[in-house]
C-alpha cells in the first residue's frame, strides 16, 4: 500500500520551520506569515497525500466508501474498526503542497515562484526522512535481489530485497546538496528555475528508482510504467518548462 507514515508531516514541517524561521526574518517577512504558511503546508500535505492515495491507487474501493477517505475508522460486517488513515501517496502530497502554496500566495500577495524556489531547498531532506521512516516500518519494500546489501524485511516476508527506500533517501540527500549549492551560489537567479531543476531531479530520480520497488497495487502489474512513474511525468515536464522558459521582458 503506498503510504507515507507520520515522519511525512512531522519531518517536512520540522525541516521547513528550521529553514524558514531565520530566512523569513532576513527577507523582512513576519512571524505571523510564517505561522500561516506552516499551517497551509501541513494541511496541504495531509489532504493531498490522502486524496492522492484514494484517487490514484484505490479509487475502486473509496468511490463506494467516501466517508473512509476522511475518517480514521470504518464500520463493516465485523463492526467498528479504528483504521487510521491507511494510505497516503507522496505525489498527492506534492500536489497538495503546491496547491497550498498557491492559496497562501494569493491570500498574502506573495510571489509564488519566489516562495517555491526557497521551499525546494529543504524538501529533499524531508523526503529523505520520509523514506527512512518507510524503511524502518518495512513499507514500500524493494524487489528481490541477491546483492550483498540486500535486506530481509521480516514484517513482509523472508526474501532478500533491494532497500529501495534507502536508495531514494540517498538520492534525495544528493539532490538537497545540489539544490542547496545552487541556491547559495545565486539565490536571485531567474524565478522558477531552481524550482524547475528540483522537479526534474527529484521526480526523475523517482522514475528510475521505482524499478527497484515492488508494485504497490495489483493493477500495476500489467502496466508498462507503474503509477508512481506515470505520476512523476507531469512533474518532470513542469520542471523542464521552468528551466527553459524565457524570462519576461
Amino acid at each position: 500500500m503506498p503510504s507515507v507514515t507520520t515522519p511525512y508531516v512531522g519531518s517536512s514541517l520540522f525541516c521547513f520551520l528550521c529553514h524558514y524561521v531565520a530566512y523569513f526574518q532576513k527577507e523582512g517577512r513576519t512571524q505571523e506569515q510564517l505561522d500561516q504558511l506552516s499551517i497551509y503546508i501541513f494541511l496541504g500535505t495531509l489532504i493531498g497525500a490522502r486524496l492522492g492515495h484514494c484517487l490514484f491507487y484505490d479509487f475502486d474501493y473509496y468511490k463506494d466508501h467516501i466517508l473512509e477517505i476522511f475518517l480514521p475508522f470504518k464500520w463493516d460486517k465485523n463492526g467498528f474498526q479504528v483504521t487510521g488513515f491507511a494510505g497516503l501517496a507522496s505525489h498527492g502530497g506534492a500536489i497538495g503542497i503546491l496547491t497550498a502554496l498557491y492559496l497562501f500566495c494569493r491570500k498574502t500577495k506573495t510571489d509564488f515562484l519566489w516562495l517555491a524556489d526557497r521551499l525546494v531547498v529543504v524538501v529533499p531532506i524531508a523526503g529523505a526522512l520520509i523514506r527512512i521512516g518507510n524503511f524502518f516500518n518495512s513499507e514500500m519494500v524493494g524487489t528481490p535481489t541477491d546483492l550483498p546489501w540486500a535486506i530481509i524485511f521480516d514484517r513482509h516476508d523472508n526474501i532478500p530485497r533491494h532497500p529501495g527506500q534507502l536508495y531514494e533517501a540517498i538520492a534525495y540527500i544528493i539532490i538537497f546538496i545540489i539544490i542547496g549549492s545552487l541556491f547559495k551560489s545565486n539565490p536571485n537567479r531567474q524565478k522558477g528555475k531552481l524550482f524547475g531543476i528540483f522537479m526534474v531531479l527529484l521526480f526523475g530520480a523517482r522514475m528510475v528508482l521505482e524499478h527497484f520497488k515492488i508494485d504497490q497495487e495489483d493493477f500495476e502489474q500489467s502496466m508498462l510504467l507503474n503509477m508512481g512513474q506515470l505520476l512523476s511525468i507531469p512533474f518532470i515536464l513542469v520542471g523542464i518548462y521552468f528551466i527553459f522558459r524565457k524570462p519576461k521582458a
